[in-house]
């Protein structure tokens, strides 16, 4: 006897078959879906165990108590070596705010989250020279903003006899940036050949020295890094570091300790106003004065590519450009040193960059692997050992 079929209820079994695997497929996905990435809110800092995280607990003591080990050997007060390194400079004083230091300190950030840190990591401190990665981060907003381009001769933009004369006219941007730039002259009474000048000779011989063509010659020059801040307080018209605060740090979720300061004399008018122009270190006191927790922050920021919790805060296109080795120091970019040589990290990608300052402050960023290190008072010997096990720690 021939059976009767009923194709619309096998097609109904099918529809329904198929609904399931597609859900249950979906489900799949999801689960498979990495969670959002974490940004700390203000005020907050979730930390996790590091062995959550894929960290070695063990390692990441040894680097911790090496670290506290070899502080660096300063006095408090910090105007005495400030005096000891630079007091033979022709006609150096310091004329910015110094304030004492605290005691070592640090931080391990992973994928966002605190899995380690000793010492007062709440204290503002002295950063000396980490305030230039700040400084290129502030010239990467403007640069963001159209205001420049990097290949520009700065003196189109400065028009105030800075930059004039054959040679500092054709001086640009990036010259500025990479600490190329070679320019000449004196900038709040202090000349560019009295900073750092060599051990021998006069001061006469240094002030008549044949100039070097912009861009061939790499020379960390303090002078020339004010200078720097001076041009983009020209170009931006407005306090850098009020900029800094409005863009960067309050969208980070940064305290209100920190203070960004420049000299007693460095006070310029811009459009009728009286504005001090910032200094990129303590060389001659003043510069950034901020904690370990907010440095975290900002490492965080660079390692996120300049994204902050799905805002763009600074373009991932500068972190790139400020972050590749300059043609005349591959250890060099704008203002951010990147490893090789004496201070090769084992355990590192690629992709890591540093901030470095006087004293041992580091702000170290490796974006690869979404890791961020703060260590503040490490004797700077010291330095690459105390990342490199800090590195190696984490899976």
């Amino acid at each position: 006897m021939r059976q009767n079929c009923h194709p619309e209820k096998f097609i109904f079994l099918a529809a329904v078959f198929l609904l399931c695997i597609s859900s249950l497929d979906g489900q799949s996905k999801k689960q498979k879906e990495a969670p959002p990435a974490y940004y700390p809110p203000y005020g907050e800092w979730e930390s996790r165990p590091p062995e959550t995280l894929g960290a070695d607990t063990v390692l990441l003591n040894k680097a911790i108590s090496f670290a506290i080990q070899n502080e660096i050997d300063y006095p408090k007060d910090l105007r005495i070596p400030i005096l000891e390194a630079y007091g033979r400079e022709p006609g150096f004083r310091i004329m910015g705010p110094v304030i004492d230091r605290g005691g070592p300190s640090g931080v391990v950030v992973v994928k966002g989250y605190i899995i380690a840190s000793w010492g007062d990591i709440e204290k503002p401190d002295l950063t000396f020279s980490a305030t230039k990665s700040y400084l290129s981060t502030v010239a990467g907003l403007a640069w963001d903003d159209g205001l420049f381009n990097v290949t520009d001769r700065v003196s189109q933009y400065v028009t105030d006899g800075t930059f004039s004369g054959a040679h500092n006219s054709r001086i640009t941007w990036e010259h500025l940036l990479n600490q190329t730039s070679d320019w000449s002259g004196t900038l709040f009474d202090m000349a560019d050949w009295a900073d750092r000048p060599p051990r021998t000779g006069t001061p006469e011989e240094w002030q008549r020295r044949e100039l070097r063509e912009p861009g061939s010659t790499y020379e960390y020059n303090d002078v020339r890094v004010n200078l720097l801040a001076y041009s983009l307080l020209q170009v931006m018209r407005k306090p850098l570091p009020v900029i800094l605060k409005e863009r960067i740090m309050d969208k980070i979720g940064a305290s209100t300790t920190w203070r960004w300061n420049g000299y007693d004399n460095s006070w310029v008018t811009v459009d009728g106003q009286k504005i001090q122009s910032v200094s990129g270190g303590a060389h001659f006191g003043g510069g950034l004065v901020i904690s370990t927790l907010d440095h975290a922050r900002f490492g965080l920021l660079m390692a996120r590519n300049g994204n902050w919790n799905g805002k763009q805060l600074i373009s991932g296109e500068w972190i790139k450009m400020a972050t590749r080795p300059s043609p005349v120091n591959i250890n060099y970019g704008y203002m951010w040193w990147l490893p090789g040589g004496q201070t090769t990290i084992e355990g590192a990608s690629d992709s890591l960059f540093y901030a470095s300052g006087m004293g041992g402050n580091y702000v170290v960023v490796d974006r690869e692997r979404d890791i961020v290190i703060v260590l503040r008072w490490v004797n700077p010997s010291k330095f690459p050992e105390v990342a490199g096990i800090i590195m190696n720690a984490i899976k």
